[in-house]
């Protein structure tokens, strides 16, 4: 396998999702974890939900309506300052620590983004964070009216970039879209966010561990990656590796 580009998820791989925990806990108190990890888990339920009912709603709408609902269900009322304060947080999540340096050392492949995020989102986010110039394309799933693992996603990388998925490595966090990309036909590596993930001694744990435990494991329906790393700066050594 040659790789002649890398495709990165957004949400979770390049960008820390969890980055909205300062917000939500200046804003919702002791309950802020609580909400930020919700949040993520109805967001990513919305979009395999939109997917199978051909939603017209895009990422941002999803969103808001996971937000409303992580509020709701946590005791909070769903202010609209509240939701305004953190939906603005979305468009300017940190990137994770090494994910700048690791696009510098793959200059030499053409890169993009492919991600459930709406185009007004992903532009907003890569310009906030100051890559926007790395990317060949940053591709978002509006252009399929689907949201990820549905195939016709990840077949707009092909006329995006003009290189044939057998020679695309996909890099992605989430379990789902790395079964939803091998599944397609790209090469994939799947980055352990946070590491393995431990079963805990008892049922006695918080939202981050449920999280942790739902979101960190790989998925046990559909194929499994091509490779696992542990920082996005292990790349530069799967792709000489592919060569």
């Amino acid at each position: 396998m040659t790789v002649r580009a890398l495709v990165f998820d957004a949400y979770g791989t390049l960008y820390d999702v969890q980055s909205v925990r300062g917000v939500a806990t200046e804003l919702c108190g002791e309950k802020g974890e609580l909400i930020t990890q919700l949040w993520r888990l109805k967001q990513l339920e919305y979009t395999w939900l939109g997917a199978l009912m051909g939603t017209k709603d895009d990422f941002g709408a999803l969103t808001r309506a996971s937000l409303e609902f992580a509020l709701e269900a946590a005791g909070v009322a769903a202010d609209p300052k509240i939701c305004e304060r953190l939906m603005t947080k979305y468009l300017d999540l940190d990137l994770y620590p090494e994910a700048r340096l690791a696009l510098d050392a793959l200059a030499g492949a053409k890169l993009a983004i492919l991600s459930n995020g709406s185009q007004k989102m992903l532009d907003a986010l890569v310009k906030a964070s100051g890559v926007e110039p790395l990317f060949a394309d940053v591709i978002s799933v509006d252009r399929a009216k689907s949201f990820k693992p549905d195939p016709r996603c990840y077949a707009l990388v092909e006329p995006a970039l003009g290189i044939a998925k057998h020679e695309v490595l996909f890099v992605s966090s989430n379990g789902f879209d790395v079964a939803g990309a091998k599944a397609f036909g790209f090469k994939v590596a799947w980055i352990e966010r946070g590491g393995p993930t431990a079963s805990p001694a008892s049922s006695a744990i918080g939202p981050t561990e449920i999280y942790r435990l739902l979101r960190g494991r790989a998925e046990k329906l559909g194929p499994g990656a091509d490779f696992r790393i542990k920082a996005l700066t292990d790349l530069p050594e799967v792709v000489k590796r592919s060569r």
